[in-house]
């Protein structure tokens, strides 16, 4: 979306799973008084992405924009004039079925950039209840109970971060806030993207930046890998990673990216510890449960901090539920306060730009799945 400016009147419609954010609004009309807005309040259920009950179809009848996390117009017939969809989401891999993704040249954008500063401390914070172990010193306190008299071996073998190689498996935003709070901690820091980065052009993040946060420039790995290969993938993974985030974006190529083999190769080189916050199903889970189970002398996994699963809700009888190397969130890692208005900044970066003709950011590429 770009060419020439654009100021004809608009109506956009917010459906969304909370209360009517009146004062957004406001200022929405304020900066934009061609725009129109209608507001849907719609519930979730426990996936995360399916709403509680359907949009009545009417409600996208006139609108130009729609804000969403995940409902749609069930066909193409039912929006007549939708120009733009904004997703509250980072990703689009939920909604890439439906009519609106397959069938129709809708522009597409995204949230991505907002979840980096809170997902960044849920990275780090869980990699360090698991390190420092956590777990053991809050039994202690729930029993009041000093401890100090209490065999402290495990404790007098927890290393710090300094030293430490954090391979960043999905160079976005959130990858790159993550890297840049690695590196403060004294960790080195390796990138893997799908494609080369090989200019100072391709490492600059082209997306929505929250001021202070990421690595606009792409300064902070000492390298970078890049390639959907097995061949490419081994390669960084080689790379005595210490802690491997995974952060990729769900595809058909990094479906089951990782599985036994690559579980393996980094199970013998460091013991990895693994964060996956971007989805379940990027990891082979069975492969994963196994990899964890397996003593570390055997080239077993440290352990793994997981705020998504495959499937989502996890199942009761999950063994990832009891393992104790393993802590697990339920999708929650991105929430927080400042979310909601993060999402809407996206939106009006992108309405001024529209207005003016300008290229939008953090535009879907269907062919590329995000």
């Amino acid at each position: 979306m770009g060419g020439g400016p654009d100021t004809k009147q608009e109506h956009l419609l917010a459906v969304l799973p909370f209360a009517e954010p009146t004062a957004i609004f406001d200022r929405i009309r304020k900066n934009h008084p061609n725009i129109k807005i209608s507001f849907h309040s719609l519930t979730f259920t426990d996936t995360a992405w399916k709403g509680s009950k359907e949009v009545p179809k009417e409600l996208y009848k006139d609108i130009t924009i729609l804000v969403t996390l995940s409902a749609l117009p069930p066909s193409p017939e039912d929006c007549p004039k939708l120009e733009l969809i904004h997703f509250f989401s980072a990703g689009t891999n939920h909604i890439s079925h439906s009519p609106i993704y397959t069938d129709t040249d809708i522009t597409l954008t995204t949230s991505s950039g907002i979840h980096g500063p809170q997902i960044a401390e849920w990275v780090v914070m869980t990699a360090l209840v698991h390190s420092h172990r956590y777990a053991k010193l809050y039994e202690w306190q729930k029993a009041h109970h000093w401890g100090k008299g209490d065999n402290h071996a495990d404790l007098m073998h927890i290393s710090d971060m300094v030293g430490q190689r954090l391979g960043v498996l999905g160079y976005g935003s959130i990858g790159r806030q993550v890297g840049r709070v690695a590196k403060a901690m004294g960790m080195d820091v390796i990138a893997y993207t799908a494609g080369p980065r090989d200019t100072k052009e391709s490492k600059r993040d082209q997306g929505f930046i929250v001021p202070g946060t990421g690595d606009p420039e792409g300064e902070i790995p000492s390298a970078w890998f890049s390639g959907l290969s097995k061949e490419k993938l081994h390669g960084f993974l080689r790379q005595d990673i210490d802690h491997l985030l995974v952060s990729v974006p769900l595809t058909k190529e990094t479906t089951h990216f990782l599985g036994k083999e690559e579980f393996e190769i980094l199970g013998k080189s460091r013991n990895t510890f693994i964060s996956n916050i971007s989805r379940g199903q990027i990891l082979q889970q069975e492969d994963l449960i196994e990899a964890l189970k397996k003593e570390v002398e055997n080239g077993g996994l440290r352990g793994a901090a997981l705020d998504v699963a495959d499937p989502e809700p996890l199942p009761e009888d999950s063994a990832l539920w009891e393992a104790p190397n393993v802590i697990v969130t339920p999708h929650i890692s991105g929430l927080g306060t400042a979310y909601v208005d993060r999402a809407f900044q996206v939106l009006e970066v992108n309405l001024t730009r529209k207005e003016k003709g300008e290229r939008l950011i953090n535009v879907v590429d269907r062919k590329r799945g995000y």
